[in-house]
């Protein structure tokens, strides 16, 4: 079989959006997944590249319910984390190139500036931790061509996620509380994956941080969810130390995670879209689709 690209958790919100991507611009590939495929088995990787031999993968698996991530330490480090060096070392044994995705979540949020790729990692949470084990144990892997992209707030078409939630919610009559101090940059899928594929291409190599552009707190980017979907709420801001003592077993998350994306966009020659403008593109898709 002629090589080709993998991408691994294919089930996921970004895998669909990074394989319409593929799919337009006539790349060949194929998606692996549970049951098929199981990251933290040896086996099942090395089954992978000794039958495709890929060019290039692109880790979109991930143990990514920050919460359970708590109770589920183990776990977490050994999908996020010890998975990612089995295949960082599959990748450079095969000359593949990796493209793995992390997160705003490794570093503590305790910063008042956006985090530069060179910023030293200082995780709040298991999964923060997991993550990071991930990144380093790839970098001890050193395959030859490696990325590691660190996204924020993601959302899109085809998976749970914080504006979908927040309509659902509303829907429903209920009210919400959403925190109002914790500072970050949303993310719509289709743009990370257009950003993976221009990376992947132009053969580009370390650590870059991709979000679309514009600061926002849980609570606006909450309000301005339900105002694109035109729904009315009962929304309330609060603190996080309000939210924690309704609902003690949550993680702890960073206070400020925005993301300086500034050699990213150095590497493409253009800037990301506005948070805003990305919102109205997935109202617009959830519309035409008859619905989430």
């Amino acid at each position: 079989m002629h090589r080709q690209a993998v991408i691994f958790g294919s089930k996921g919100m970004l895998a669909r959006a990074l394989a319409a991507e593929l799919v337009s611009r006539g790349i060949d590939f194929v998606g692996l997944d549970l049951p098929e495929c199981d990251l933290t088995r040896q086996t099942d990787v090395a089954s992978v590249f000794g039958r495709i031999r890929p060019s290039v993968v692109f880790n979109c698996a991930a143990f990514t319910k920050v919460d359970a991530c708590e109770q589920q330490v183990e776990l977490a480090n050994s999908v996020n984390g010890y998975a990612v060096g089995t295949l960082a070392t599959m990748c450079r044994e095969f000359d593949t190139a990796l493209v793995h995705i992390s997160t705003d979540f490794v570093f503590s949020g305790n910063g008042q500036h956006p985090y530069q790729p060179t910023d030293t990692p200082a995780p709040v949470s298991a999964y923060g931790r997991s993550k990071l084990l991930g990144e380093q144990l790839l970098r001890e892997a050193n395959p030859q061509r490696w990325l590691i992209i660190r996204t924020a707030w993601l959302y899109g078409i085809g998976g749970p996620n914080f504006p979908r939630t927040m309509v659902e919610v509303a829907r429903q009559g209920k009210p919400l509380c959403v925190v109002n101090d914790q500072i970050g940059c949303p993310t719509y899928t289709e743009d990370l994956a257009q950003v993976m594929v221009d990376l992947t291409l132009a053969r580009a190599r370390g650590i870059f941080h991709c979000t679309n552009s514009g600061p926002t707190s849980w609570y606006d980017f909450a309000k301005a969810a339900l105002e694109t979907f035109d729904i009315p709420a009962d929304l309330q801001p609060v603190s996080t130390e309000q939210y924690l003592a309704m609902r003690p077993n949550q993680a702890r998350r960073p206070a400020y995670s925005v993301l300086d994306c500034t050699s990213l966009h150095t590497a493409l020659g253009r800037t990301m879209r506005p948070w805003q403008q990305t919102l109205a593109d997935y109202h617009r898709k959830v519309q035409d689709n008859g619905g989430f």
